[in-house]
């Protein structure tokens, strides 16, 4: 038998109180925000229940309307801005991924954060210097960086990491 501190009985079928809980969250998050319909559905049950005899002025609907039409206007900027954003940062990449694609077969140099845990077991972490050549760019999560190829090992550095760029310096010995 369930405890009845956990419990909550509505409409005589008993609920475990969390899990009736967050079914009743999750129904008042949907309804939070009143759109374009629910407005327009107030707007006319407000008409169909005026008092006949006293109705109201013709222009408190109009100043209503134009009100819900500036309110419109401005969610549609805001919406073209976030979108105008995301275009911008998509430039931005293709942009950063052809520069940083000039850098194919260049030496860098490169700090690296190496993350350890001493004998105990807490979490150290120290800087290394590190070399090696550039051989390809990607992406993670919107995110570009290089490929370092480092004694056959492959590293992918994160830009803000790179500390020096340069151009092979070997040379062919006969």
């Amino acid at each position: 038998m369930a405890n009845s501190l956990n419990t909550i009985t509505v409409d005589g079928v008993t609920y475990n109180a969390a899990a009736y809980e967050a079914s009743q969250t999750k129904e008042t998050k949907a309804n939070d925000e009143l759109g374009k319909q629910d407005f327009l559905q107030l707007l006319v049950t407000q008409l169909q229940n005026q008092d006949p005899l006293d109705p109201q002025d013709n222009s408190s609907y109009i100043a209503e309307l134009a009100q819900f039409s500036a309110l419109e206007q401005m969610t549609n900027v805001a919406t073209s801005l976030e979108d105008l954003g995301k275009v911008v940062n998509n430039i931005d990449t293709s942009v950063l991924v052809g520069q940083l694609s000039s850098m194919i077969g260049k030496n860098i140099d490169w700090v690296e954060t190496i993350n350890e845990a001493d004998e105990e077991g807490n979490p150290i972490s120290h800087k290394e210097n590190m070399s090696g050549t550039v051989s390809g760019v990607t992406i993670v999560e919107g995110v570009p960086s290089i490929v370092v190829d480092k004694d056959g090992e492959k590293y992918q550095v994160d830009i803000s990491n790179v500390a020096h760029v340069y151009e092979s310096t070997s040379e062919v010995v006969e």
